[in-house]
């Protein structure tokens, strides 16, 4: 828990808090501290005559950050309120945790209340010591502040876990240890400063003193204050405004400025909040936990670059000595640059440890914090720094961003001594920095499979400084096979066509350069689609085709057959899709089936070696491959039949369907090699008059025709 102290010191005294105030900032200080810091400010720039200007500045408005000058940006010691005619140079001071802090304009006037209760100079002014916000003080002064009572019970418990022996409250330099405590005052006293301050005559002959120990156990017992409506100090808070986000009594919600405000109970936006910050707390112990982690290979890093500091030493000695006299005089400088460079990289490792264990200690500090104030039981006390510590811990686990906990330096060293020229070419001997390329790294969020296709994404690590000329793609054949390139080039994204569906293939990339290649980066495993969702194909369809809605949807101009594919192919597994015909007129002949992706374009499907079709009108069918017309079958089509295309390649067949019954025998046998789905149109404007249209659903695709329109019922499917 030694961490989270610096959690709770005040910014100003650097002493542990004592009865804290939350500022509009939610920030906290002092109840004292705040005083000391406050200074009076003109009277143009007080609440009063802002509201009597008609501004409708607020109690708690901002001074813009431009009107004040915080601190000299000049290591002088000495800043000023710029921007007040009549405000007075005063001297900043430093806190004693480096906080810069301004001493008050006048000293304060002499008065028989305590200095919590003392009132304020009219127009008072203070700016917070943390993020340097100022605000001008209403009627009220520090009493408008709500006190932190969570944060008072939390040091309380972080004094009573650490302190061995309990010390007195109220020496002046170094504490003693306390010999009583008074119950009524809850101060603990050593012997000259309970003569000193807690004299027993007068009024505080009735106060109990009792032991340290004794006093520790009735402090933790004793129920806690607890907190009241700063608007109306005899009311405890009872709702939560959810607009102000903050506590407030029932006084303010009938006669206040929350009266129109949306409110909830108190006790339910206390466990809600907690919620929220026990949620907060886990990503962040998530990224502590990484850095601890992190922290673990930095220290491992340092003694790995000493291990191959000295392997390399040897190795450049080695080299050198065999060379003889001649390369002795070069030795020692290549010893040097060694050297430079393992300084280089320890100075690099130890700066990014450095950094990573403040960041981890604040972190921690934070959390442990977090966790005191979640144990709170003070609902009240609790929302009013909610708000603020979630955010800071929303802010603290952003700040562990990603490349937070990436090595800034490689272990390796590279540099290679070439000891190949001759004996008279010594003196250009030089370290050789061409190596062979870094293994990439694949994007794995950028990878992914579409259908029967694959992308892959890579990079060169972040740390390589040896530059690639190019990589090789490798895939296997989707069974666990040998791998086989399928791409070389310059590109660090590529899309892999035509694989099988339903299949696993494992991926890998290697990078070259004129010394060699490099290492295969981690082997990659692709699942492709069982399922084939296809639209037909602009690219490859004949210029008469006229696509639409998606390329859902085809047209064709011409009174020629024209033929169209789909965009998926399929060599592999069991593939079915129908089309509904939705418009039939004068018994035109369209012919569906699959074709090769070199089909002819400008004939009916199945005229040549390159399509398997079946071509129906209103009363029967046939079968045509390569010209040739086979099993004539009675039935045809009419408005609103559906035809099925089955694509077998486990039996290797292909079948036609007719409204869920089989057209004909098994059409096709002994069908092998990759395949696209496709039909073939034809316009005949006496024979077919108006827009006719044939479509698949979902993706799934589409054919239009003049002499029939339809919608398909299923996707090409792949068991």
């Amino acid at each position: 828990m030694e961490e989270m102290e610096e959690e709770l010191k005040c910014p100003v005294c650097g002493s542990f808090y004592r009865e804290p105030i939350i500022l509009p900032c939610s920030h906290n200080i002092c109840q004292a501290c705040a005083r000391n810091i406050l200074v009076q400010t003109p009277e143009s720039e007080s609440p009063q005559s802002r509201r009597a200007s008609g501004s409708g500045v607020s109690d708690y408005d901002y001074l813009d950050l431009d009107k004040m000058s915080l601190y000299s940006e000049a290591d002088s010691g000495y800043g000023s309120y710029g921007g007040f005619a009549s405000a007075p140079t005063t001297p900043c001071q430093k806190s004693p945790n480096g906080v810069r802090v301004f001493p008050p304009a006048m000293p304060p006037p002499a008065t028989h209340l305590s200095p919590a209760l003392a009132s304020v100079p009219r127009n008072s002014c203070i700016t917070c010591p943390q993020c340097h916000r100022s605000l001008i003080l209403d009627d009220r002064g520090l009493r408008g502040f709500p006190k932190n009572r969570v944060l008072e019970g939390v040091i309380d418990r972080y004094q009573q876990s650490k302190a061995a022996a309990l010390k007195c409250q109220l020496c002046e330099k170094a504490p003693k240890e306390a010999t009583v405590m008074c119950e009524q005052c809850d101060v603990f006293y050593c012997d000259p400063c309970r003569l000193r301050c807690h004299p027993p005559r007068g009024p505080l002959a009735k106060h109990r003193l009792v032991p340290p120990a004794q006093g520790r156990v009735s402090r933790r017992l004793s129920p806690r204050k607890v907190s009241t409506c700063t608007d109306h100090e005899l009311e405890n808070h009872s709702m939560y405004c959810v607009q102000c986000k903050m506590p407030v009594c029932y006084q303010c919600l009938e006669e206040g400025k929350h009266s129109s405000h949306e409110v909830k109970a108190l006790g339910a936006m206390w466990k809600l909040h907690k919620s929220q910050l026990s949620q907060a707390l886990n990503g962040l112990s998530d990224r502590a936990k990484e850095a601890k982690e992190f922290l673990v290979q930095l220290r491992n890093m340092v003694q790995q670059i000493q291990e191959n500091s000295v392997e390399f030493e040897a190795c450049l000695v080695a080299q050198c000595d065999a060379l003889i006299d001649a390369l002795n005089r070069r030795k020692a400088q290549l010893l040097a640059r060694v050297n430079k460079e393992h300084e280089h990289k320890l100075k690099v490792v130890r700066d990014q440890i450095s950094h990573c264990t403040v960041k981890l200690r604040q972190t921690t500090g934070l959390m442990e914090y977090c966790l005191e104030v979640i144990k709170e039981n003070d609902p009240s006390g609790f929302l009013q720094i909610s708000d603020a510590l979630i955010r800071r811990v929303h802010l603290t686990e952003d700040q562990w961003g990603k490349g937070t906990l990436t090595p800034r330096m490689t272990t390796d060293f590279d540099l290679s001594l070439d000891n190949s020229p001759l004996l008279q070419s010594i003196h250009q001997l030089d370290f050789v920095q061409m190596k062979v390329p870094a293994t990439p790294i694949l994007q794995l969020e950028d990878c992914c499979t579409h259908n029967n296709s694959a992308t892959l994404s890579w990079k060169q690590p972040p740390l390589s400084t040896v530059p690639a000329e190019g990589y090789i793609l490798e895939l296997d054949d989707g069974n666990g096979g040998q791998f086989r390139e399928v791409y070389v080039g310059k590109e660090t994204m590529c899309t892999v066509d035509g694989l099988h569906f339903n299949s696993t293939y494992n991926a890998r990339i290697k990078a070259f350069n004129k010394t060699g290649v490099s290492q295969y980066s981690k082997t990659l495993v692709l699942q492709t689609s069982e399922v084939a969702w296809f639209a037909f194909d602009p690219g490859s369809a004949h210029s008469d085709i006229i696509f639409s809605n998606d390329n859902l949807t085809v047209t064709c101009s011409s009174y020629d057959d024209r033929v169209v594919l789909g965009k998926t192919g399929f060599s592999k597994g069991v593939h079915y899709w129908e089309l509904t015909v939705d418009r039939y007129d004068n018994h035109p002949d369209p012919a569906f089936g699959v074709a090769r992706i070199d089909v002819m374009k400008d004939v009916m499907l199945g005229k040549d070696d390159k399509a398997w079709a079946m071509y129906v009108d209103n009363n029967r069918s046939w079968f045509m491959h390569n010209n040739s017309h086979t099993n004539r079958t009675e039935g045809g089509i009419t408005k609103g039949a559906t035809i099925g295309v089955l694509l077998d390649f486990n039996r290797k067949t292909l079948t036609f369907f007719i409204n869920d019954e089989q057209q004909g025998p098994i059409a096709f046998e002994n069908v092998e090699g990759l395949f696209f789905p496709a039909v073939s149109l034809n316009r005949n404007v006496q024979d077919f008059p108006g827009v006719q249209r044939m479509s698949l659903p979902a993706n799934a695709g589409v054919t239009e025709d003049p002499s029939c329109c339809g919608t398909a019922k299923s996707m090409s499917h792949n068991d």
